[in-house]
């Protein structure tokens, strides 16, 4: 008996140790154990990666049995390939030299956002190729009212999106304002006035990533998932996959993983029950626009 002749559920525990595996295999982690434990990245490890994803796809296709992975893996190898190409192509046309000049803020952060920005076209067109509908990727508003289900040991009778989007949004800045307090460095109050100037910035990036990594890390990877795997086991696998591309980021380690997890967990839940990209962007929004203002004050650095 091959996969495709199982019983929905069953199929769906048939598909999932692979669907695992590969996540965790072209996920950050290898890199983090190369960095950490070794020194350096080889040279190898990214086309090992989408040499591994290339296969898998081509077995998909060719074999019945994993025909219901084809577009997960269309996913991963796309936005590996997609990721890599852009960042080839602007650095081959120099791009940074674009933002000489600007402040040091700018020069970070715009030199990361450009490349997403069109990563994340590209994903979205491809999703269009590969899907036919906005919708069947969740790049549509969706529901801002639909009912919220039940969040394991927090939440048994969770009101509708409606209120439960802004609190989750309202809770994520809290976390990182505590954690800015806590463990970064505070800023003094007087150089709050020196960051007036860059706010304009500070909305327009976290506008650009935030619909970047919604588009590049979530809404595909929930698009190909859904009805191959089961909804909580979809909802984990982009979460840790998402959390995992935090490790270098802000917050930084092993903090940066559990903080950028969970939110990951509920802006997937969102596009799930509401079936569309609005309360992940804007949830993905607020978080980004604190953590890129305290960025913008010098009080917490990426990586660090």
């Amino acid at each position: 008996m091959n996969a495709v002749s199982l019983s929905l559920p069953a199929r769906r525990n048939f598909f999932l140790p692979a669907v695992w595996a590969v996540t965790v295999l072209v996920s950050l982690l290898p890199d983090i154990l190369f960095r950490e434990l070794g020194g350096g990245l080889p040279a190898w490890l990214f086309w090992a990666k989408a040499g591994l994803v290339a296969g898998l796809l081509a077995a998909s296709l060719a074999w019945k049995a994993l025909r219901p992975l084809w577009l997960f893996f269309t996913v991963l190898l796309a936005v590996s390939l997609l990721e890599w190409g852009v960042g080839e192509f602007f650095t081959s046309v120099s791009y940074k030299t674009w933002l000489l000049g600007s402040p040091s803020f700018v020069q970070d952060v715009g030199s990361v956002e450009i490349p997403r920005l069109v990563t994340a076209l590209l994903m979205m067109l491809l999703m269009l190729l590969l899907t036919g509908s906005f919708s069947r990727f969740f790049f549509v508003k969706g529901n801002l009212n639909a009912p919220a289900k039940s969040i394991p040991w927090i939440l048994t009778r969770p009101p509708s999106w409606r209120v439960l989007g802004p609190a989750i949004a309202a809770a994520m800045c809290l976390g990182l304002v505590v954690f800015v307090v806590v463990l970064g460095r505070p800023p003094a109050l007087s150089s709050i006035g020196n960051v007036l100037p860059l706010l304009p910035f500070v909305l327009v990036f976290a506008l650009v990533n935030s619909f970047g990594e919604e588009m590049i890390y979530r809404a595909p990877w929930l698009s190909a998932l859904e009805g191959v795997v089961v909804p909580a086991q979809a909802l984990l696998v982009t979460a840790a996959y998402f959390g995992l591309g935090h490790f270098y980021g802000v917050p930084y380690g092993v903090v940066g993983v559990l903080m950028a997890f969970i939110p990951g967990w509920l802006m997937g839940k969102s596009m799930l029950e509401t079936r569309g990209f609005a309360w992940a962007w804007i949830i993905h929004f607020c978080m980004d626009a604190t953590i890129f203002f305290f960025m913008a004050l010098g009080s917490v650095t990426p990586g660090g």
